[in-house]
């Protein structure tokens, strides 16, 4: 599989999943989740969909002109959601505070990912 298709299959698969788990979080947990544990849930579905769509921007540019920039976006990308959403989501159906320690490596890498996929937009270089 090229890495643009990866890109993209990733970004659909993501998508599935943060509609998935918004959808949970709305009905299922609204009623579970206390008022302080349910925006973090929010939280990381929202930064999950963001992107998802980012993924999928990066596999359409992949597709036209593959790069290092670009895999290094969609890595930073892929990476960041399960580590950023991921934590968030943990701590909401948990409440365990100490998985808020590793959120923010997952929100690094999310911003890393935007650079790279900057630099390949502005110079037409994946």
């Amino acid at each position: 599989m090229s890495a643009a298709k990866l890109w993209l299959a990733l970004g659909a698969l993501y998508g599935l999943l943060g509609v998935a788990l918004g959808a949970f979080g709305a009905h299922a947990l609204k009623a579970r989740l206390t008022s302080e544990l349910l925006p973090i849930w929010k939280t990381a579905v929202e930064y999950h969909f963001w992107h998802a769509l980012a993924l999928l921007a990066v596999g359409l540019l992949a597709l036209q002109r593959p790069g290092t920039a670009l895999n290094v976006a969609g890595g930073a990308f892929a990476l960041g959601v399960l580590i950023f959403s991921g934590s968030l989501y943990a701590l909401a159906l948990s409440g365990v505070r100490g998985l808020g320690a590793i959120t923010p490596i997952g929100g690094v890498l999310l911003i890393v990912g935007w650079a790279p996929l900057l630099w390949g937009a502005v110079t037409g270089r994946g």
